[in-house]
């Protein structure tokens, strides 16, 4: 593999640095006869996309080269690290490619009959099972579980929790100490407190949060991941519902004061990635706009990048730009901190160390 050379500002310490890149990975020495491929712009650790789906399509699950074509919109959006927050197919051949983001899966999401959509997860008929489900989720992903947190349940109308407090804190130790961890689909308010007591590590969407488990959440220091993207389709999931009012109710107060919620999140200290919910209704590649939401709601504009770059590989325990690290890095001609629509155009991709 040819030698490259980078020079450029580097973020998140706003040096200007060159940077050489041998065998795949970045180097801070000299490496001879490198090929200058970027000069003069800015430079970012690959983007993150925290809670993404690649192998989930409008009609459920897809196969795996349309799986892998999703990757690749991420990819070339610049999204480098994917958080593939629960995939009914088996994802792994698409970790053996050098051309497509890395993936960090979490295996199949599970949920209880007929709670969550169908095709989607693995579904438990009796909750005590929960635990057991985890370890097996835990042995086949990559130091993730994903789990149900509340859905709609039709004999009351409206969202409720999946699982009761005890299996919640069975199941949750359990993954714990086959060092897993574990997060949730969260709509509502009421499923909140009993996944935070128990330990969880991350509640995805969190548009039921309270001014109480806000405090819950900065306390213990479990993270969110808003995916602001897909509350945007909360209208409509709210004027599908007709047989249950009570639900659209629900959804329609959701998605109103959803900005509001996450910006209490914000600013009580809870940490906050960027993650689109992409696959099914969201599309692949939209990255951007989870950061420009998050921008939005109250983060500065170093927050939201750290979000979708820097603070999210470190959150993953991935590694950043630093000497030896994997050179997966998105360069831009413009200061992204200046005006996050850069972040629409990157100039140059490099992936492994090979420029896309």
């Amino acid at each position: 593999m040819t030698a490259l050379h980078l020079r450029a500002t580097v973020l998140p310490d706003g040096a200007q640095r060159d940077l050489w890149i041998a065998d795949g990975r970045i180097s801070l020495e000299p490496v001879a006869g490198a090929e200058t491929v970027f000069d003069g712009g800015y430079v970012l650790p690959g983007l993150v996309d925290a809670h993404c789906h690649v192998g989930i399509g409008t009609q459920g699950p897809v196969e795996l080269d349309e799986a892998a074509a999703q990757a690749e919109i991420d990819r070339d959006a610049g999204t480098l690290l994917i958080r593939d927050c629960g995939a009914p197919i088996d994802t792994r051949p698409l970790q053996q490619r050098d051309d497509l983001p890395r993936i960090i899966r979490a295996g199949k999401h599970l949920a209880r009959p007929k709670r969550y959509i169908p095709k989607l997860s693995d579904d438990l008929d009796d909750e005590q099972h929960l635990p057991a489900a985890v370890a097996e989720q835990a042995a086949y992903g990559d130091g993730w579980i994903k789990l149900v947190g509340d859905w709609i349940d039709r004999s009351v109308g409206d969202l409720a929790p999946l699982w009761s407090d005890e299996v919640l804190a069975e199941a949750i130790d359990t993954a714990h100490r086959l060092g897993a961890r574990v997060t949730a689909h969260v709509f509502g308010e009421d499923a909140l407190p009993g996944l935070i007591n128990a330990g969880i590590d991350c509640i995805e969407h969190g548009t039921g949060l309270t001014d109480e488990t806000v405090e819950l959440m900065a306390a213990r220091g479990t993270a969110l991941v808003p995916t602001l993207v897909n509350v945007e389709n909360f209208p409509g999931f709210a004027a599908a519902a007709t047989k249950y009012p009570d639900y659209a109710t629900h959804m329609t107060d959701l998605y109103e004061r959803a900005d509001r919620t996450v910006a209490k999140a914000i600013e009580a200290g809870i940490p906050v990635y960027a993650g689109t919910d992409a696959g099914g209704g969201i599309p692949h590649g939209v990255l951007a706009d989870e950061v420009a939401a998050l921008h939005r709601v109250g983060m500065s504009t170093e927050q939201a990048l750290s979000a979708a770059s820097w603070g999210a590989r470190e959150w993953l325990r991935w590694s950043g730009v630093e000497h030896g690290a994997l050179a997966d890095l998105v360069c831009y001609d413009a200061d992204p901190r200046k005006d996050l629509d850069v972040l629409r155009s990157p100039s140059r991709i490099l992936l492994g160390g090979k420029v896309f």
